[in-house]
């Protein structure tokens, strides 16, 4: 059989573009290298009792248009709304921003009432950027080794969308797409906990300097999505993020499509400059009209497809690909709900502040120097912590009065120097994020009965993200939108006739949002 499609990886962009595609009429046939479907959006018993996602573990970015088009409600995925949006720990006092506005206001006057009301102007700010980068997003960009005439849609649309904003909107779009974080928190606000509030952002998944020029683009890619029409606002799936590639997974199903796990795809059966399938690492083969690669660009290229068998400009460029995130992800059972000292200074339950993103971020100075440190060391001495405690939303997902927390920490190098090695150096990195935590939670070690530990060689070997990349590349300026992944090929069209990219490596990059997905299998329709 000659299926229309072939998707390389069950993650959550593979599954989309085959539903997609399926709900055309197309036959698709969905490979996935594990015995799993989900990528990085996964759910896992990890101790016994005490479930969670594995790699990604919030909900913001994924599309509407996405949850809408292919039915997921249907298919079993729920949206939790999470009322405490953010606490940020300090040795001096904690900074918590509720999830609405004017109780934030009020939270940063406690240190500055300047920066409160900077505070509503910057909220407004981004709201309006997002309005015009979300359309962006939804759509493919212009390749630019193109000719405009061939490709005057897209050139269009992006010409409309940038002028339906005010001149003054165009101007933050600019600076956000170009500052580093840091510059563009300090022309804002004077206070240190509010600045590592907000830079955390700019620093999540994102090995580089606050500093670094682009990384403010990082602050933006993390709130240009949205839970319940609320920009910016993150959610929780209940049952974990294995509920979004579940629910994606029977949506395809119902429409037809395929999918094969324990189905590593080793090389593509090429045609000249045309592809024609892909064969397996068992020596299997499959035939298509199209390839559509969820994987990393360095896996398809490289791997997959070696670099001989590629243009040479193209070769050049892709191994040049920048990808390495700093990412260290922790899942632990605890026997109960830890206690934090500083949170008594509010008249609001722990239950409730404690329920959205939790940081140890305190300054802008505090992230730089997680940064050199793992530039130097390997890992940050003093790391940059965000934890989670989703069972205190979801209750399926631990013993009742246990609770499961999730760990995203900063910066830990894939590469370590000094002949180090992460099988070797994983647990006491691990043991120096929980002992960081304890310095704000007194007792929080004695609460811990089970551990799941992923330091970014983990991330790297188990989801096939080079470098431990969770973006599948880095989100800088001179790797998005026609330039991700590479110039030349940033419209999901590889240089090889009927090989498309539809990963976290094509635009608008990285994130559970379904859009590069969505947009690949769009251009796939339009070619078929």
């Amino acid at each position: 059989m000659i299926y229309d499609a072939i998707v390389i990886g069950a993650g959550h962009n593979g599954l989309t573009s085959a539903g997609y595609l399926a709900r055309r009429g197309k036959s698709v046939l969905v490979l996935e290298r594990r015995d799993v479907v989900g990528g990085a959006a996964l759910t896992s018993e990890f101790s016994p009792g005490f479930k969670n996602s594995e790699f990604s573990y919030v909900v913001s970015l994924l599309d509407p248009s996405v949850i809408r088009d292919l039915e997921l409600a249907r298919y079993g995925l729920q949206i939790m709304h999470r009322e405490g949006a953010s606490i940020t720990f300090s040795p001096d006092g904690c900074l918590w921003l509720p999830s609405k506005l004017e109780d934030a206001h009020k939270q940063i006057a406690r240190y500055s009432s300047r920066d409160a009301d900077n505070y509503l102007q910057f909220d407004e700010i981004l709201e309006g950027v997002c309005k015009t980068f979300r359309p962006l997003a939804r759509n493919a960009p212009f390749d630019v080794s193109a000719s405009l005439f061939s490709q005057i849609g897209n050139a269009f649309t992006t010409g409309r969308i940038l002028s339906n904003a005010q001149p003054e909107m165009r101007s933050h779009i600019a600076e956000l797409m170009t500052k580093s974080i840091g510059n563009y928190l300090d022309q804002w606000f004077e206070t240190d906990i509010l600045k590592g509030t907000l830079a955390y952002s700019g620093s999540v998944g994102n090995f580089a300097s606050p500093y670094h020029p682009s990384t403010a683009y990082v602050l933006l890619h993390h709130v240009f999505g949205q839970v319940n029409g609320k920009t910016g606002a993150w959610g929780h799936a209940r049952g974990g993020m294995g509920s979004i590639t579940e629910a994606l997974a029977k949506s395809a199903q119902a429409s037809g499509v395929m999918i094969k796990t324990d189905s590593e795809v080793a090389g593509a059966l090429l045609n000249g400059n045309k592809i024609d399938g892909v064969r397996l690492a068992n020596g299997e083969e499959y035939r298509s009209e199209v390839v559509i690669a969820n994987c990393h660009p360095n896996i398809l290229f490289g791997d997959i497809i070696k670099y001989d068998e590629l243009p040479e400009d193209f070769c050049r460029r892709v191994k040049g690909y920048r990808s390495e995130s700093g990412s260290f992800r922790i899942n632990l059972a605890l026997s109960d709900l830890p206690k934090f000292p500083q949170l008594n200074t509010f008249d609001v339950h722990p239950k409730i502040l404690l329920n959205g993103s939790n940081n140890i971020a305190p300054s802008i100075p505090y992230i730089e120097k997680a940064y050199q440190d793992a530039c130097e060391f390997g890992w940050s001495k003093e790391p940059v912590i965000e934890f989670c405690l989703p069972s205190l939303i979801d209750d399926s997902l631990a013993p009742n009065g246990a609770h499961v927390m999730s760990l995203f920490c900063q910066h830990f190098r894939r590469y370590l120097p000094n002949s180090m090695n992460w099988v070797e150096e994983k647990e006491r990195a691990a043991d120096l994020i929980i002992k960081t935590v304890e310095n704000y939670s007194p007792g929080f070690q004695k609460l811990i009965v089970g551990k799941q530990i992923n330091s970014p060689l983990d991330i790297e070997e188990k989801l096939n993200m080079v470098g431990g990349d969770i973006f599948h590349g880095a989100l800088h300026i001179d790797q998005l939108y026609s330039m991700r992944p590479v110039a030349g090929a940033g419209n999901y069209r590889m240089p090889i006739t009927g090989l498309y990219l539809g990963g976290s490596g094509a635009h608008p990059g990285g994130g559970v949002s379904g859009l590069p997905g969505k947009n690949c299998a769009s251009v796939v329709l339009q070619d078929m």
